[in-house]
């Protein structure tokens, strides 16, 4: 039985939708900013994208429960939104490198998701919500970043690779420039050349603050017989 389009209501009208679509571009694009200037795998375009998206998919989910109403009594407006908050995880999965021994990209995963549920919630006319979670998005990533890298974690793991001359004692003497500046060795190997007459010796640290970090850097350079070295 055809829909009669004089009964039906609709539950967001057009010039709404465009201005949802709006709303959720310029806070996504906010978010996006400033994981663009971090130069993370994830910037401004996609963080955009993501959050229009999001906001059609709140907007259409709603229009169809709405316009099918009489034909589905019981149809959930929120099965779209669903699965865009499911199906945003292979986004976040694409934003995660691993750099040796590190792991880079979870903060951008987790502003994606979030960026998608702020879509949602101003495809859902939700706007003073979704400001205020866009606020607190910013917050945590600018503000909070800055607190974490001067006061909480300092500096972490790190994997150095050293290259140098082949000499008795050399990796005692590696050990003992690594203990020297307060910093604590968790893994090591070595493999030596013997053509060559080289020794690569490698290691993961664990730095409290960037002093050690720097003490340490000096230290490796002034390795005797260092031809070169490596800190990821």
């Amino acid at each position: 039985m055809p829909v009669d389009p004089s009964s039906v209501i609709d539950p967001i009208p057009e010039i709404q939708i465009v201005i949802r679509f709006a709303l959720a571009a310029v806070l996504g694009g906010l978010v996006g900013w400033e994981r663009e200037m971090h130069d993370q795998p994830a910037g401004l375009r996609t963080h955009i994208i993501l959050a229009i998206g999001a906001a059609l998919a709140s907007c259409i989910s709603i229009k169809l429960a709405m316009d099918y109403k009489q034909f589905v009594p019981n149809g959930d407006p929120a099965r779209l939104v669903a699965q865009v908050i499911s199906g945003i995880g292979f986004l976040g999965a694409g934003a995660i490198i691993r750099f040796g021994t590190h792991i880079k990209g979870l903060t951008t995963a987790t502003s994606l998701w979030t960026v998608a549920i702020i879509g949602v919630a101003v495809g859902a006319g939700h706007f003073f919500s979704a400001s205020v979670a866009t606020a607190l998005l910013l917050f945590t990533l600018v503000t909070l970043n800055h607190l974490e890298q001067r006061r909480i974690i300092g500096i972490g793991s790190r994997h150095i690779v050293l290259k140098a001359a082949n000499r008795e004692h050399a990796v005692a003497e590696f050990e003992q420039v690594v203990g020297s500046t307060g910093t604590h060795a968790t893994a090591l190997s070595v493999a030596k050349d013997m053509a060559a007459g080289t020794v690569e010796i490698k290691t993961v640290i664990q730095v409290s603050d960037r002093e050690s970090m720097d003490a340490l850097l000096h230290r490796l350079a002034a390795f005797p017989g260092v031809q070169s070295f490596s800190v990821e």
